[in-house]
């Protein structure tokens, strides 16, 4: 069984992404490791993180990776973004958040982070930080279904994995149908279009990190390093 392997929120921890690579090399069928942004974080340096995200250890699964909520203010701050600053951490956190995530990145990662894509599409999956409207776009349980539906459609997905609110979750919006009338010329007709199941998936961050079965249409989560991950989900 094909699966991805979703992980976020690192901020700069390699001890944390190491367990997580160890974790999935036992487990059978992982065949991508999707990195959905916020690699970088003002807590410690984050070049050693950057570093193996770049260059893989042999043996590890090859990461995907793109730009989050701290690499947006990172990469503002630093001339990225044309005109705009890192003013969304400034406000939040203030002048001395904003100095300290500049400290913990060589300028020589800048180049990379800004290379990093928005998000991507495979198959009927969106992998997004945090959603088709803006990378700051904080979705959780609570949030509205209508919310959810936009976010969807805007990219023509069934499924949009979501990192924004470090949380996991998994909410279905359940299939169904549009019934529409049309006028014209030639009379009045209705027309019914089928809905289908669409699906937002929150992956979690930092420890925790998500498994997507593809065949099955499954998500497992999990937490790194845990001695009872594979217990009973059929992964060993």
């Amino acid at each position: 069984m094909e699966r991805w392997a979703l992980v976020s929120g690192l901020r700069g921890d390699l001890e944390t992404y190491d367990l997580i690579q160890r974790d999935l090399k036992k487990t059978r069928g992982v065949t991508a490791l999707f990195v959905l942004g916020d690699l970088v974080g003002p807590e410690r340096n984050c070049d050693a993180l950057l570093d193996r995200l770049r260059n893989p250890h042999r043996g590890d699964l090859k990461p995907d990776c793109i730009y989050g909520w701290w690499e947006e203010q990172l990469l503002a701050e630093r001339g990225f973004r044309g005109e705009r600053k890192a003013d969304a951490l400034r406000l939040s956190q203030g002048e001395d958040a904003v100095s300290a995530l500049l400290n913990t990145v060589n300028p020589s990662h800048l180049k990379w982070l800004a290379s990093l894509q928005f998000g991507f599409i495979e198959l009927d999956c969106a992998l997004i930080h945090g959603s088709s409207s803006d990378v700051a776009d904080n979705l959780t349980s609570e949030t509205s279904p209508l919310i959810l539906l936009d976010r969807l459609t805007r990219l023509n997905v069934n499924r949009l994995f979501t990192a924004r609110s470090n949380k996991q979750f998994h909410l279905e919006l359940t299939g169904g149908g549009i019934n529409s009338q049309v006028k014209d010329l030639n009379g009045k007709r209705e027309q019914q279009q089928e809905v289908p199941k669409r699906s937002v998936i929150g992956i979690g961050a930092g420890l925790n990190y998500t498994l997507y079965d593809i065949g099955s249409d499954k998500t497992h989560f999990l937490t790194a390093g845990s001695q009872n991950n594979f217990k009973g989900k059929g992964f060993a």
